[in-house]
């Protein structure tokens, strides 16, 4: 399927929205949107559980396996472009000491030809309390057509599922 007229950019098939954190609002309202930005891949997001051994004494035939912690990878986001510079603010405040300032991050997969605007997608994963680690930009180099943000790396809380 073609992308619609009006959105040319049908490589950045990720629309990634970011969210002040539901345990941060005020009052346990809403999350507030504060910027948003479309990549052109995303990857990381994994969880993996690492399993609990337990030896029993006496029993000779096998350990007990229990569920143990779960831990999540780094997401990166590459080849980004976004209207504003709120991804650089919010690096650049964490790295000055405001580590404590999370933010939810949505990322939303569109089919070819979705409307950029619109929240609706064929997948969408919230990382829960993500806090920037890496902010990298393209190269500068005259005769390139690079995008704004070569790669966003967060590392997050919480992994959820969005929708159906």
């Amino acid at each position: 399927m073609a992308s619609q007229p009006g959105y040319p950019l049908p490589v950045f098939r990720f629309r990634v929205d970011f969210f002040t954190s539901a345990s941060d609002a005020d009052g346990g309202g809403e999350p507030v949107p504060l910027c948003s930005g479309r990549f052109a891949e995303c990857s990381g997001v994994d969880a993996s559980m690492e399993p609990k051994v337990i030896k029993e004494g006496g029993r000779n035939d096998g350990a007990v396996h229990r569920a143990g912690r779960v831990s999540f990878g780094t997401v990166i986001l590459r080849r980004g472009i976004t209207s504003s510079r709120d991804l650089w603010r919010w690096f650049e405040l964490v790295a000055k000491g405001g580590y404590a300032f999370r933010l939810d991050v949505v990322i939303t997969h569109l089919d070819m030809g979705t409307d950029p605007e619109s929240h609706e997608g064929t997948l969408r994963w919230r990382l829960r309390r993500a806090l920037p680690v890496k902010f990298k930009a393209p190269d500068f180099n005259a005769r390139a057509a690079d995008v704004g943000i070569e790669e966003v790396h967060f590392v997050h809380e919480g992994l959820e599922r969005e929708g159906s």
